[in-house]
């Protein structure tokens, strides 16, 4: 699918990029990245665990997120709408748009859900977890 680190260093730089840039979730990254290159090293290192099986991320991506107030579903459907659109400039086949994109929305799926379960006490689940696929 030519997924490979390069694609993958490509994909991190431009996505973040567009988030810094992002009216909605641009002040909510620059209140807690103090150190952009750093972070897109971990980034990138989460990227290629997720893409690659490569085994050199560690963190805990749950807590990172369940320490931010007020995020919620609006904000996971915007991060996937950027996320989309990098993947789409980016991408160098339509099957690796498809298979990173599901990636993403897995992603995105369950770090919400663990946000309503530990940080909003939702038990019941009332709720099902469902981000566009854009």
């Amino acid at each position: 699918m030519g997924i490979d680190e390069a694609f993958i260093a490509a994909l991190v730089d431009r996505f973040y990029a567009s988030i810094r840039d992002d009216a909605e979730l641009g002040p909510i990254f620059a209140a807690r990245v103090n150190e952009w290159p750093k972070h897109l090293a971990q980034m990138n290192r989460f990227w290629q665990s997720i893409l690659l099986s490569a085994g050199n991320f560690s963190g805990n991506p749950m807590m990172k997120h369940l320490a931010i107030p007020g995020l919620d579903q609006h904000h996971f459907d915007r991060w996937l709408r950027l996320f989309y659109a990098a993947l789409r400039d980016l991408a160098p086949t339509p099957a690796a748009i498809d298979h990173i994109g599901a990636k993403a929305r897995m992603i995105a799926e369950s770090l919400l859900s663990g946000i309503w379960i530990h940080r909003d006490r939702d038990a019941a689940l009332a709720k099902k977890v469902e981000l566009p696929h854009v």
